[in-house]
């Protein structure tokens, strides 16, 4: 019930959004243009910032990193394995194939805030902004592949990519940032935790999947909420994180996956009705799957 509690307000703005979609007249017409500015600028602005700021112990976040990676290369592999079940379509597979290792940064933060105060929100967009590059080169790099987009145009101008290169520049330069910014920079990542769960709850989308049916559907998402934390939680142990650093490595790998998965596959020709319902499915199956992976850690810290 603790853990329920936890997560009842991220996922209450997850549904706000949805209402807000549905019965307050902010329909189409809206959501595209806030979606773009949490895309280009809200949470460019909060990777950055967090990446600036946090104090990198390599001791620390290199074993977290090499498990966050780790994390979404066997995510990569296991959805490689159930392509039988996701129809014979590449560019479908290409874009589906996203939802078994990409994760939503706004729920993540939102968690390991409420889960470990300030020292989770640090923790938790170090290692996102640390594995966004990753995850958007596996993506891209398999859209690219099968469709018209050229990969190296693609990670050059992508938002997340430039803000986390940025922010872990300006923090290994040793500089500070001017007092005035940091309110300003901190303003824009609280809107960005806000407006992105909005955003999340307005894209949802009911129905079912067709193409690859129900079976690879469940498949992906199987993959994404259970296999990968369990994976996660034998790795960390392996490199002996703890604390901090063990939750947020298991709460990273329980994420549902990332709502840039459908801007992406549309922007690249994709299967982009598709990458919406897995989207919208693990989003919702989350509330309950994230409920026991927090109850696991609860019980174990």
């Amino acid at each position: 019930m603790q853990s329920f509690l936890l997560l009842l307000p991220d996922f209450a703005l997850i549904a706000l959004g949805v209402a807000l979609r549905r019965f307050a007249g902010l329909g189409d017409g809206f959501w595209p243009g806030a979606e773009r500015l949490v895309y280009f600028v809200l949470f460019p602005a909060l990777l950055f910032h967090a990446l600036a700021r946090v104090s990198i112990d390599l001791t620390v976040m290199g074993p977290l990193f090499a498990v966050g990676l780790l994390t979404m290369a066997g995510g990569l592999v296991l959805g490689f394995l159930g392509r039988p079940l996701l129809g014979p379509g590449a560019m479908s597979f290409a874009s589906r194939v996203q939802c078994a290792y990409r994760f939503n940064t706004y729920i993540g933060i939102a968690v390991a805030g409420k889960f470990a105060g300030a020292a989770g929100v640090a923790t938790m967009g170090a290692l996102c902004g640390a594995m966004v590059p990753f995850a958007n080169m596996a993506a891209v790099t398999l859209l690219a592949r099968h469709g018209q987009g050229r990969l190296g145009r693609e990670l050059a101008r992508n938002p997340l990519i430039i803000a986390t290169v940025a922010g872990m520049a300006f923090n290994l330069s040793g500089a500070q940032l001017p007092a005035p910014v940091v309110p300003f920079l901190q303003r824009l990542a609280d809107a960005a935790v806000t407006l992105g769960l909005l955003a999340v709850g307005a894209a949802l989308r009911v129905g079912h999947s067709e193409e690859g049916g129900r079976l690879g559907a469940a498949y992906l998402c199987a993959v994404k909420l259970l296999a990968l934390p369990a994976l996660a939680w034998g790795l960390a142990s392996v490199f002996g994180l703890t604390g901090i650093a063990f939750a947020v490595a298991v709460i990273f790998a329980a994420l549902p996956t990332a709502s840039s998965a459908y801007i992406l596959a549309m922007r690249m020709g994709g299967d982009g009705p598709g990458v919406a319902w897995l989207i919208s499915a693990t989003t919702v199956a989350a509330a309950v799957t994230l409920t026991a992976w927090l109850t696991l850690l609860g019980s174990t810290a």
